[in-house]
């Protein structure tokens, strides 16, 4: 029944204890404590501040990635610009390359084709005219085959040579 009402002798030494063991811990723990607490404070105070420093650099960085992203499209829609204005002109210059192409080679046909007439048709002129005088040798042989109408014949262009003069 000690513990409920305590005697003065038990108060006594419990503050003795007390003090001494404020007295031990002020002496040699306390400043320990204390001290490591304030490092403890300024490294969480230092942690913060980095943090913060840190924050603020990833946001420039953010803004420089969105920066460097925006021209970055930018300078893809340039390039692809440039390269369906490439396209276009070479479409272009192959498109006139063929058509000239194609009008050239419908020039050669042609003249080839030209070429061809007038080969065709000087040979059947030719032809013709070699026609005309095996004809005309084989009509003359069989008029003037007797003496009386090659005589008559004679007499004819004769005739005909000096009305003409």
């Amino acid at each position: 029944m000690e513990l409920v009402s305590p005697g003065l002798g038990l108060v006594f030494w419990m503050t003795l204890s007390f003090l001494a063991l404020l007295f031990i811990l002020k002496k040699f723990a306390w400043k320990p404590i204390l001290k490591a607490l304030k490092e403890r404070e300024v490294s969480i105070h230092e942690a913060l501040k980095a943090a913060d420093r840190a924050k603020a650099e990833m946001e420039k960085m953010q803004l420089d990635n969105e920066a460097l992203l925006r021209e970055a499209k930018n300078e893809r829609d340039k390039i692809l610009a440039d390269a369906r204005k490439v396209r276009e002109v070479i479409i272009e210059e192959a498109r006139q390359r063929a058509s000239e192409e194609g009008n050239r080679i419908i020039q050669n046909a042609r003249e080839s084709i030209e070429y061809e007439k007038m080969a065709a048709m000087t040979g059947l002129k030719n032809e013709l005219a070699q026609m005309s005088i095996e004809i005309s040798e084989k009509v003359i042989r069989r008029e003037l085959a007797d003496k009386k109408n090659q005589q008559e014949y004679i007499r004819q262009l004769l005739s005909q040579i000096d009305q003409t003069n």
